[in-house]
């Protein structure tokens, strides 16, 4: 290998924590991976890796030297494509990662229009409603609603999700329409629990500029955004969800909306991408591209 092909590989080792996984990601065999490693520790004078049965993780030399590699890659890559934009564009390959609903009903029937403006770029797509490691799962980024706790990853903000209390009018027929969060103990909800921590939401609300929360009675829980609008929709309960998520069907008058002046506050959406100087020429366009789309689309 190169140097640069050896920087590059001890990148992926560092990403994946592991020599295994690195190798199938590039496409080698794991014994090449490792010589590669060795070859490159032997250039600098430095370990650069610990390695147990169980994971790789880089040394204190070696978290150095990972940023080092990565400003070079990007410097080389930008280079390499200099002229090569001009006139054909960015090319490669994009793994991104989006929720469920989202991927499914915005970002899936779009791409067509963004594949057509960049013929060079493929899109590897995973739809999901957990949340994805992009370092282990080798993601280049994804998008997350709700709040970011992973300091390590640029978060670019995308905008605020409106949050919505809707029903369906067969419950509603059975149990009444609370209008307000005292009308709340007579009636259930469907419960979501969050498919990474197994948490179940509490229902909430603003009031006087302060959040508000009530446990309520559920005889059904979920885990995924189609189950939650499924139970909905077949009259389990009251539902707090992304306004885009129901609009069908509220215009089909399948759901209704219900306390509208006691909504949960909006959702933060951001796309998030590993913490770099750089990151490609593909995925700022494709931030761009998505970014745009998001914002027609959830927000009008």
């Amino acid at each position: 290998m190169d140097r640069i092909d050896l920087f590059r590989t001890f990148v992926r080792v560092v990403d994946s924590a592991s020599f295994t996984r690195a190798a199938a990601v590039l496409g080698l065999p794991r014994s090449s991976v490792s010589a590669a490693i060795q070859d490159l520790e032997a250039r600098v004078g430095a370990r650069l890796l610990h390695r147990t049965t169980r994971r790789v993780s880089p040394t204190q030399d070696g978290v150095a030297f990972y940023e080092r590699c990565l400003r070079v890659i990007a410097d080389v890559e930008e280079a390499e494509s200099l002229f090569r934009q001009t006139a054909v564009g960015p090319s490669g390959k994009l793994r991104i990662d989006v929720p469920s609903r989202i991927g499914r009903l915005i970002v899936a029937p779009a791409l067509p229009d963004f594949l057509a403006r960049y013929p060079e770029i493929d899109i590897d797509l995973s739809m999901t409603d957990r949340a994805v490691n992009l370092i282990e799962d080798s993601v280049d980024c994804v998008l997350r609603v709700g709040p970011q706790g992973d300091s390590t990853l640029i978060a670019r903000a995308i905008c605020d999700l409106p949050l919505i209390n809707v029903a369906s009018r067969a419950y509603l027929g059975k149990h009444g329409v609370p209008t307000a969060p005292a009308d709340l103990d007579g009636h259930l909800a469907v419960n979501y629990a969050s498919p990474s921590t197994g948490r179940i939401e509490e229902w909430e609300w603003v009031e006087n500029g302060e959040a508000r929360i009530l446990p309520m009675r559920s005889r059904v829980t979920v885990n995924s955004a189609e189950a939650y609008i499924a139970c909905c929709l077949a009259g389990l309960g009251l539902i707090q969800i992304p306004a885009f998520d129901v609009k069908v069907h509220l215009a089909s008058g399948e759901l209704v909306e219900v306390m509208p002046d006691h909504r949960a506050a909006s959702m933060p959406m951001a796309l998030l991408y590993p913490h770099r100087r750089h990151f490609s020429r593909r995925l700022q366009v494709f931030a761009d591209w998505l970014e745009a789309l998001l914002k027609r689309d959830l927000l009008s």
